[in-house]
Formats: C-alpha cells, structure tokens, sequence
C-alpha cells in the first residue's frame, strides 16, 4: 500500500503530498488528453500584466523529438528522466526579439508560475514531476533553435512514479524564510 504523508499545518494535500521521484514508471504513457490538461493549467497560471512569458518543448518516447531531448541529458538526470511518460523542455521569453530590452522583469518568476500550476496539476491526475537543470543548456539549446528573445531554463519530468514517496521530507522552517536574508537595521 502507498504511503501518503499527512498534510502540514492545513495544507492542501496536493502540496503536502507532492515530491521528485527519481524513478519514474517506462509502462506509463503521457497521451494527448493528458498533455493538453498539463499544458492547459500551465495556461492560466498569472503572469505580470497577462504577458504569459513561458513557452514549452514536449516529448515523449517512441516520440521522434524524444531523443533530440533525451541526448542532452546530464548522466545524473538520464538515469531516470528517460522513463518519464514526458520531458518537457520550459522557456521563457527574456528579451524583446534581438534586443536587450526586457521583455518582462517577472518572465523568469511567470514561467516558474506555470510550472508549478502544471505541477499541482500533475499531482491532482496522480502524476508526479521532477524539475530538473542537470542538461546541457548550450546543446539544447542549439539543437532545439528557440527564437530571439527566447531562453530554455530548465526541464520537466512527468509520469507515474516507480517509487513510494519519502516517510519523511526535510523543508526550511516557516520561521526561517521570514527570517533570512535580512540585514538588520544599523
């Protein structure tokens, strides 16, 4: 039986209960209905002024991109990433075309906004999903061509976990994040 760790303090369970497996089940696939519910609450996550920065590259194996994907993979994320029903490659839209001007201050913490509402979204079709950066940024980013203005920042993992959630997972105290990294007062 799957061990289930108990919400903290009133949190919903979705969020109490969500973890990265490193082992992902090969047997579970990702299919069409599934991916564009994932991209879908990705969609309506905010953004500052509306301006939904994020952009995604999705693959699945047996797919023909998944290998475009897979060969870029650091050893330590190989490993187990290539079992995920999904790999998806997450961009964001830094500049305006070919210049230096911002696009969006935010467009990085948007995009991070939308992966985790893809993320709680996972969780809710009983899914999981590891965000990782162990890839070779500079390949992937040749191999995949995104356009002025655009950056790969990181990747996700979806797909069933092969793996019993920890019995315990250690977080940074709520005391601890309203208390650093303030300077106090001279």
């Amino acid at each position: 039986m799957r061990h289930v760790p108990q919400p903290r303090d009133g949190i919903h369970p979705l969020l109490a209960q969500r973890f990265s497996p490193y082992r992902f089940d090969p047997s579970v696939t990702i299919d069409d209905p599934t991916l564009n519910l994932l991209l879908e609450a990705a969609r309506w996550a905010p953004s500052a002024g509306n301006s939904q920065p994020w952009s995604f590259f999705t693959s699945r194996p047996r797919e023909p991109d998944h290998e475009r994907l897979v060969r870029h993979l650091a050893p330590s994320s190989a490993r187990w990433a290539t079992d995920a029903g999904l790999l998806v490659v997450t961009l964001t839209r830094r500049h305006v075309d070919e210049t230096q001007l911002p696009y969006s201050d935010f467009a990085d913490y948007d995009l991070g906004q939308a992966i985790a509402h893809m993320t709680v979204q996972a969780q809710a079709m009983g899914l999981s999903a590891h965000q990782f950066r162990a890839f070779d940024l500079e390949g992937l980013t040749k191999e995949l061509g995104p356009n002025a203005g655009w950056a790969i920042v990181s990747m996700v993992a979806l797909g069933k976990a092969a793996e019993e959630p920890p019995e315990r997972r250690e977080r940074r105290s709520v005391a601890d994040l309203l208390s650093a990294p303030w300077t106090a007062p001279e």
